[in-house]
């Protein structure tokens, strides 16, 4: 790859990660429920679920790539309801906003393998890298792992830029902790959006 083309994967990837979409609603919550710990950790768990569909574009075996898509537009129904069952539970603390402390912090290893399953069953986003990715690869190379370095510098965009997402979810905590008990609403509101952003992302014939 040539520099302009670097540069060119690297903005490009950066639009896309400042897009909020199912992952970023995820671990935005997890920042303002939690701290920022977790959401680096739910970050870490995304970035690792981005990375098992990213093994299965470099291998580049079509019939792997359809196979996984299937399978997964089955299994993110499991993915949805989960999310969903999150934000009514947040949303009922809110409601029932009874209790004098704070909720206890979330496992991280917990949080960790909830941003990899939600990262690995959206079929939408293995589908997207499979047709995005291959724009930025060297064209005359005949190896199979041509797509190598391109999925590093996306999945290395991608991990820096939703740590940024908490970031900014921790600096904006503060004032969020204030709501009192539409701060758990508002999480709430954000793994509904989660489960909601993954039921979309549905595969296109």
């Amino acid at each position: 790859m040539d520099m302009s083309t670097i540069f060119a994967l690297i903005a490009a990837t950066a639009v896309l990660v400042s897009i909020p979409g199912p992952n970023v609603a995820l671990f935005v919550a997890n920042t303002l429920a939690y701290g920022p710990r977790h959401g680096a950790i739910t970050v870490l768990g995304t970035t690792f679920g981005v990375a098992v569909q990213l093994a299965i574009v470099v291998m580049g075996f079509a019939l792997v790539l359809e196979f996984a898509a299937s399978a997964l537009n089955w299994l993110r129904w499991g993915g949805v309801l989960y999310l969903l069952y999150l934000g009514y539970r947040s949303w009922r603390q809110g409601r029932e906003e009874m209790q004098r402390v704070a909720p206890g912090p979330k496992s991280l290893r917990k949080v960790f393998w909830q941003g990899l399953m939600l990262a690995v069953i959206n079929p939408k986003t293995l589908l997207f890298s499979a047709a995005f990715l291959p724009q930025f690869a060297h064209a005359g190379a005949g190896s199979s792992f041509v797509l190598l370095a391109p999925a590093l510098i996306y999945l290395s965009v991608i991990c820096v830029g939703d740590m940024c997402w908490v970031g900014s979810a921790q600096f904006a905590r503060p004032l969020i902790t204030r709501l009192g008990r539409w701060r758990h609403r508002l999480i709430g509101g954000l793994f509904f959006g989660s489960g909601i952003g993954l039921a979309l992302a549905r595969i296109d014939k």
